[in-house]
């Protein structure tokens, strides 16, 4: 999931998780072919409207139906019904409201809150910030950033991430041998 943040009439703050990515069109109808960036495509079943953001314009559109294809989500709203008109979003982010967001389990964490997060050790040496996070088949991969050190990945599991403190953006970890 990505962050995203909104200004209306320069007061207040919104912020958005990206849950897709329309990719294109399916039929003639205007359906959206889109590829989930949420760990949860079934989600969208659980959202009754989604924000689409074309280049920095957001348009509010009610679901009508979603509908699955093999890793691709085929997503119909009401305001929509003519594939030249739907071809117009290809490219376009699906954003819904941080309010709308799943509710996380214990140790979950959404992806933004890891991004700049600094990294210690068990024994309290610092390594640096979380600057890139790969996501694998199995875990994620959190990429160390810290000027003149060679990038240190840290897998996201439990024998190597011991604490998360997303108030403090801390994160505490072990390393296991070779990770160095």
């Amino acid at each position: 999931m990505y962050f995203y943040n909104d200004y209306i009439y320069g007061v207040t703050k919104l912020a958005y998780f990206e849950i897709g990515k329309v990719t294109g069109t399916h039929g003639i109808r205007g359906t959206f072919r889109v590829f989930p960036t949420t760990e949860d495509p079934s989600r969208f079943e659980l959202l009754k409207e989604v924000i689409f953001d074309l280049k920095g314009n957001k348009e509010v559109f009610k679901i009508k139906n979603v509908a699955y294809q093999k890793n691709m989500i085929l997503l119909t709203v009401k305001e929509i019904d003519d594939i030249n008109v739907a071809e117009k979003y290809k490219n376009a982010k699906i954003l819904i409201p941080e309010e709308k967001a799943l509710t996380l389990d214990e140790d979950e964490y959404y992806t933004r809150d890891l991004y700049d997060m600094e990294v210690y050790t068990t024994e309290g040496e610092y390594l640096g910030v979380i600057d890139n996070i790969f996501v694998t088949g199995s875990n994620d991969v959190y990429v160390i950033k810290k000027e003149g050190a060679k990038d240190l990945l840290i897998p996201a599991i439990k024998d190597c991430i011991m604490k998360v403190d997303v108030a403090e953006k801390k994160m505490t970890v072990k390393l296991l041998e070779g990770l160095r």
